[in-house]
């Protein structure tokens, strides 16, 4: 797997201001910004730094370019008239010195994988000064920008999971017995704060929640004056940080045959593995913006390509380039400089059901803030098998 990797890196040094051969065809041009660390990868001399070893690191953003050229791929097959230009955000060349230079005049559409705040905010004000859309592949973060109807956000912000679980928690237990675990800290403020306004504003009946705050190292003892042992206790598990949740969900698979509860996580949940013993018989729910089931023919020419040309499996992060590259460049080649307005335009779904809606922070009489992905996936899984998703 190492030199399939290897060669498809030196590949990519070739190929960073990669673009469609030209023709008198009006091609619509795409900057996608990856985190491909060339310069840490390979030497001046073109010799690879790692010996025999591949660093974590370097994973993500090469998994999603991956997933970007084969849709490039499928694009030129159909005859789609696209221009893409591929910039390294870790190379030695700054994206503040790429965004200045003249190969990025003219571009139409910028697609970024993002590895911080500060670059949500960085881009978020290219995308403001030139009127350019730019969609947030991965970070699940607003950058505190208000005002810029050019910005999308793909992976939910935490604002949008707390609406979308209140929603999902009114729609199947509007009546049952909800109790919001935390821990204290700074984070499960917010995510509170969430819930209270959400509640405030609510067109139906609020749900009677109870939050209660949990110290480290918890037992299953202070949960008990918490939960029912004659019906059913939704306990929602407020809080990102992982070794809560397990926590959380350990203790409560351990009581669940006398106190009976479900448990609705969040997001950052769908990575802890929920097969082992500790959560036995335990059902979870966690929301997501992205399920992948892999049934689709494209999926399974992706997954064949993976198996049999580069000997490994593609991660979701090569599934989220391709749909980037595929949905949107479709989009921008039918709709080109009127691309702002079509942003929220169901058609040339892939794998996601993605419901990208404006975003008003403080009314919609001060304008839109943003555009954001608001579908949600509700994941249930029982002895780490997923059992169905909503």
């Amino acid at each position: 797997m190492m030199k399939k990797i290897t060669a498809a890196l030196c590949l990519f040094v070739s190929a960073a201001s990669y673009a469609q051969p030209g023709d008198m065809v009006k091609r619509h041009k795409i900057a996608l910004f990856v985190p491909l660390y060339l310069d840490s990868a390979f030497s001046a001399t073109m010799e690879y730094n790692y010996g025999k070893l591949f660093p974590r690191f370097l994973n993500p953003g090469l998994e999603f370019y991956e997933g970007a050229q084969l849709a490039l791929d499928s694009l030129e097959k159909a005859g789609i008239p696209l221009e893409i230009h591929v910039h390294d955000t870790r190379s030695g060349k700054s994206v503040a010195e790429i965004t200045s230079d003249t190969s990025f005049q003219g571009t139409e559409l910028i697609i970024a994988h993002l590895a911080n705040y500060n670059e949500v905010v960085f881009f978020a004000g290219i995308a403001a000064s030139k009127g350019i859309p730019f969609i947030n592949a991965n970070l699940p973060n607003d950058g505190n920008i208000s005002g810029n109807p050019h910005m999308v956000i793909l992976n939910s912000t935490l604002r949008a999971h707390c609406q979308g679980i209140y929603r999902f928690l009114q729609k199947n237990y509007a009546t049952a017995r909800i109790v919001a675990f935390q821990q204290p800290g700074a984070q499960e403020t917010t995510l509170r704060t969430y819930f209270n306004d959400i509640a405030k504003s609510t067109s139906t009946i609020p749900l009677k929640f109870k939050f209660i705050n949990l110290e480290n190292n918890f037992t299953a003892q202070q949960l008990i004056p918490h939960l029912d042992s004659t019906e059913l206790t939704i306990c929602v598990g407020a809080s990102l940080d992982e070794g809560f949740a397990r926590n959380l969900s350990q203790q409560l698979a351990y009581l669940n045959k006398q106190y009976h509860s479900r448990v609705i996580g969040m997001p950052t949940w769908d990575a802890i593995p929920f097969e082992k013993k500790e959560y036995a018989g335990l059902e979870i729910v966690y929301s997501t913006p992205f399920h992948l089931a892999k049934t689709d023919t494209i999926s399974r020419r992706i997954t064949n390509y993976f198996n049999n040309v580069l000997y490994s499996r593609p991660s979701d992060m090569v599934f989220r380039g391709y749909e980037c590259i595929f949905r949107f460049g479709k989009l921008l080649a039918e709709r080109g400089t009127d691309l702002d307005s079509s942003l929220g335009e169901k058609k040339y779904k892939v794998f996601t059901d993605f419901d990208i809606q404006p975003v008003f922070l403080n009314g919609a009489s001060q304008g839109i803030d943003y555009f954001e992905n608001k579908k949600l996936y509700f994941v249930k899984k029982v002895n780490g098998e997923v059992k169905g998703v909503y």
